[in-house]
C-alpha cells in the first residue's frame, strides 16, 4: 500500500487545476488544491453557478446510485470519474447511497484517474471495508480499464451491473466517445444499467457564453462539451429509463435536491441512465 501511494503522490499536478478536484473544491470538499479553488472563484465572477452545478451533480449521483440499488436491485457499481467526492457527509459518500435494506450487500469499484483520489480513497476507504476498490483508469484508455485485473474480478460481468460514466467530458474526439459506450455496454450482462453525466453550454446565457468559453480555454483546453443532441447521440440506440435525457435535477427528483430547484439549466449538465438489454 506504501509504495503505491507514493508512486501515486508522484504523478501529482499541483499547478494546473483539474476537473475533478475542480468539482470537489466548488462542492466544498477538501480533494483539491488552491489552484482548483482559484480556478472556482475564476468561474463563478464568470458565471456564478458553477458551485451549484457541483452541489446538483452529486443530488444527482446519489439518486441515481439509490433508485438503481433499492428499485431496481442492483448490487454492483462500477463508477468511473466521479472523483470520489470530498463534499459529502460520513456515511453518505456514493458508494454508501448503494446499501440496500435487504439482500446482498453491494460492491462499488471507483476509477479514477487523478492519483490524489486513488491515493486518499485507497487509504480511507478501502481499508475499512471488503465491498469498495478503486483502481487508477482512464476513460479515455476504455480497453485497459476493461483489462485491470481488479477490474475483472472485483465485479461479477455475469451478473447484472450499473457503470456510470462520469467523466465523458474527457472524450472530445466523438468517434472513440462513441466507442467508449459501445464497449462498456458489451462488456455489461443483459440487465446492467450504464449512466451519462456530460457537462453542457445549452443553459448558459449568450452574453455570458464568450467569457466561459475564453476561460475554459485558459484553464481547462481539452474538456469536451456537447448539446443534448450530442449527448444524445452517445446513447443511440439503448432503451433510456424515465425521464430520459434530462437536466440532471429534474432525473427522479425526490425533493431532497437543492441546488438548482428553481432553475434546473443552472447545473450546466445532463444525465441519462439506460438499460443494457
Amino acid at each position: 500500500m506504501h509504495q503505491r501511494a507514493v508512486r501515486n503522490l508522484a504523478k501529482l499536478e499541483t499547478t494546473q487545476a483539474r476537473i475533478t478536484r475542480i468539482f470537489d473544491a466548488a462542492a466544498g470538499g477538501k480533494n483539491n488544491f488552491l489552484v482548483d479553488k482559484d480556478t472556482v472563484r475564476h468561474f463563478d465572477q464568470a458565471a456564478p453557478a458553477l458551485t451549484t452545478a457541483a452541489r446538483a451533480v452529486l443530488e444527482f449521483l446519489s439518486r441515481v446510485i439509490r433508485h438503481l440499488a433499492t428499485v431496481e436491485d442492483v448490487d454492483q457499481f462500477m463508477i468511473i470519474g466521479s472523483g470520489i467526492p470530498s463534499g459529502l457527509s460520513a456515511g453518505h459518500g456514493l458508494h454508501d447511497m448503494a446499501r440496500r435494506p435487504t439482500g446482498p450487500a453491494p460492491r462499488v469499484l471507483y476509477v479514477e484517474s487523478n492519483p490524489m483520489v486513488v491515493t486518499l480513497a485507497q487509504a480511507t476507504i478501502e481499508p475499512f471495508t471488503d465491498l469498495v476498490r478503486v483502481v487508477e483508469g482512464d476513460v479515455r484508455e476504455i480497453d485497459e480499464v476493461l483489462r485491470h485485473h481488479v477490474v475483472k474480478t472485483f465485479i461479477d460481468w455475469e451478473r447484472p451491473v450499473a457503470v456510470l460514466v462520469l467523466s465523458a467530458y474527457s472524450l472530445n474526439d466523438d468517434e472513440y466517445a462513441h466507442y467508449v459506450i459501445k464497449r462498456l455496454r458489451h462488456n455489461a450482462s443483459g440487465g446492467s444499467f450504464l449512466g451519462l453525466l456530460h457537462t453542457t453550454f445549452d443553459g448558459v446565457p449568450p452574453e455570458l457564453l464568450p467569457g466561459i468559453r475564453d476561460l475554459l480555454a485558459m484553464t481547462l483546453p481539452h474538456l469536451a462539451i456537447r448539446s443534448k443532441d450530442e449527448v444524445a447521440a452517445l446513447l443511440e440506440g439503448l432503451d433510456l429509463m424515465e425521464p430520459g435525457l434530462v437536466w440532471v435535477p429534474e432525473w427522479h427528483p425526490d425533493g431532497s435536491e437543492l441546488a438548482c430547484r428553481e432553475t434546473p439549466t443552472s447545473s450546466g449538465n445532463y444525465g441519462a441512465v439506460a438499460r443494457i438489454p
